[in-house]
């Protein structure tokens, strides 16, 4: 398979309570006119982007009943789910953050616990 800008993330699988957020491109001066060096704008404490994938969530402990030998084994983990989704524009402290780059492009992965702030585009009420 080769890849393209289309598939290249098709690959990443992103783990537990992680998410892998693309930064977004910050305005390159303040509001009131003062143009910021690049280093400037990455080393603030908090950063946003999009989300553009999503692990599957915090895992469950499953009960293991040795004794119920009938039950089968059934072998799924299940997750409680992120509220992050792919496409929502986070808010997040980048100390809790870790940044990566992969096929030439920057990326942050994130725990959950980092993120302050999401934004949907659907309604949510």
């Amino acid at each position: 398979m080769q890849l393209t800008a289309d598939n290249k993330l098709k690959k990443l699988i992103v783990v537990g309570d992680k998410v892998l957020i693309k930064p977004k491109k910050d305005s390159e001066k303040t509001s009131s006119g003062i143009y910021l060096p690049p280093g400037v704008r990455e080393k603030e404490k908090v950063q946003s982007g999009y989300v553009v994938k999503a692990g599957p969530g915090y895992p469950i402990p499953v009960p293991t009943d040795e004794d119920e030998s009938w039950k089968g084994d059934e072998g799924k983990v299940k997750y409680v789910p992120l509220q992050a989704q792919e496409g929502d524009l986070a808010i997040f402290l980048q100390s809790g953050s870790f940044e990566v780059v992969y096929e030439g492009e920057k990326y942050f992965i994130v725990p959950q616990s980092s993120i302050l702030m999401l934004e949907r585009e659907d309604d949510l009420f």
